[in-house]
């Protein structure tokens, strides 16, 4: 019996995470998706709030385990990580990251650790324009570079792990559903334009 896919969707603001997060569960059976927005506490009382509710999903992920459901989730504990590196908060969050990865990797599941970027750096400015949440328009171009940076940089520290890492550019759309289909083995084609 095929394992369950566990898919993690992460990168910076602007390069469609809700876009594809929406046509996975669209074209993967059986699957649910979940999207977390972390919580806006910068304190080390953040921290806190963040390590309690981030080691509630993974026993809500070990309780999901004997249900035949794929996981798709657009944003998890990584952003938290990517966030505390970049000293968007006022805590490291390194020592609470490494022991969810750890424990990540401990689940029934095939894990898929995919990593949105843009190669043209400038897109980031247009998709930044258009989001509708207020909140992300404290967001710059170089803030995404920078997380983007950021998010390669976990990519290479994930790659001897049992996860399955994959760094999609979303330049074009088209490219990256391609890409996503004979990933996932989702059948024909279905255009889908930002």
């Amino acid at each position: 019996m095929e394992k369950k896919k566990l898919i993690i969707v992460e990168g910076p603001q602007g390069t469609g995470k809700t876009t594809l997060t929406n046509y996975l569960r669209e074209n993967i059976s059986s699957s649910n998706l979940y999207r977390l927005s972390g919580q806006s506490d910068k304190t080390k009382t953040g921290k806190e709030y963040s390590t309690k509710m981030y080691n509630a999903l993974i026993e809500y992920l070990k309780v999901m385990q004997s249900i035949p459901m794929n996981m798709i989730f657009d944003r998890t504990f990584f952003t938290e990580e990517v966030y505390a590196r970049l000293g968007y908060k006022e805590y490291s969050f390194t020592d609470v990251y490494e022991s969810l990865t750890q424990q990540l990797q401990n689940l029934d599941y095939e894990i898929y650790f995919i990593v949105l970027y843009l190669k043209n750096i400038e897109l980031y400015r247009k998709r930044l324009a258009r989001e509708a949440h207020h909140n992300y328009q404290a967001f710059s171009i170089e803030n995404s570079a920078n997380q983007q940076k950021i998010y390669f940089d976990l990519c290479k520290e994930l790659e001897n792990t049992s996860i399955h890492v994959l760094k999609l550019a979303m330049d074009n759309f088209d490219e990256a559903y391609q890409n996503i289909q004979d990933l996932f083995s989702i059948g024909a084609s279905r255009s889908k334009k930002k």
